[in-house]
């Protein structure tokens, strides 16, 4: 299951989750032919692909649900759970934030991830799957970002404990759980919050003197629900090019 699977990250993690062989749920919530045109390349790459709408604003029960039971109707099982969908509406001082808009991205930011989670776990543990849960958080959440949103920041450091104590509480049924906090990613985000320029102005401070590609993060997810990362849980992956 890969979650917010249209655009940006999810997207690209689905494009390369289907070219390693795994089949694929993908999550939307508002661009329904994005979603189709990414479950589409996930086909033409081998894998099979179901897609659902799933708006998490406000974290709704049907929306936790729905991919879970897209999963049984298609796959019978479920292995890994890639919890990328996020969201934030705009980068301002804190005190010009509309309260609204605050709650509702930590609503999909951290409360949604909690009840995905959470339902990943009963699933994983009442198919006695040593199932694989990759929460997307973000290097925002060590460095505050002051000044944009520090409600974002916070809702995404509070996935990185999540991460952390639930990795601990379910390893002993050998389930695995990583955060991965991407730094800046060259994705649409940037413009439809009002700040199309903000990936080359920033960029300029990275040590690695650039942007990450949306293919560098997924690389970076694909391996963590992978054998190889067998050993990794209850921590943060920081892909953030140095900073």
């Amino acid at each position: 299951m890969v979650t917010g699977g249209s655009r940006g990250i999810g997207a690209a993690t689905a494009r390369r989750l289907a070219r390693d062989g795994w089949d694929l749920v993908l999550t939307y919530r508002t661009d329904a032919e994005a979603a189709r045109r990414v479950a589409e390349l996930c086909r033409e790459a081998g894998a099979d692909a179901v897609v659902v709408a799933a708006d998490r604003t406000g974290a709704p029960d049907a929306a936790i649900e729905a991919p879970f039971d897209a999963a049984h109707a298609a796959f019978g099982r479920l292995d890994a759970v890639v919890d990328n969908a996020g969201t934030t509406t705009r980068y301002a001082p804190l005190a010009d934030t509309p309260a609204e808009e605050i709650r509702t991205t930590i609503d999909v930011d951290f409360t949604a991830v909690v009840l995905t989670a959470r339902r990943a776990v009963q699933e994983f543990t009442a198919t006695g799957t040593p199932g694989v849960i990759v929460a997307v958080s973000s290097g925002a959440a060590t460095i505050g970002s002051p000044g944009e949103y520090t409600h974002y920041a916070a809702a995404k450091a509070a996935v990185d404990a999540f991460a952390m104590g639930l990795g601990k509480e379910v390893g002993p049924l050998g389930i695995r759980v990583v955060a991965v906090a991407p730094g800046l990613v060259d994705t649409e985000l940037h413009a439809r919050t009002g700040d199309p320029g903000r990936t080359q102005r920033m960029a300029a401070g990275i040590p690695l003197g650039r942007a990450a590609t949306p293919e560098e993060i997924a690389g970076t997810i694909a391996w963590l629900v992978g054998p190889e990362a067998s050993y990794v849980t209850a921590t943060t992956l920081r892909v953030a090019g140095g900073r």
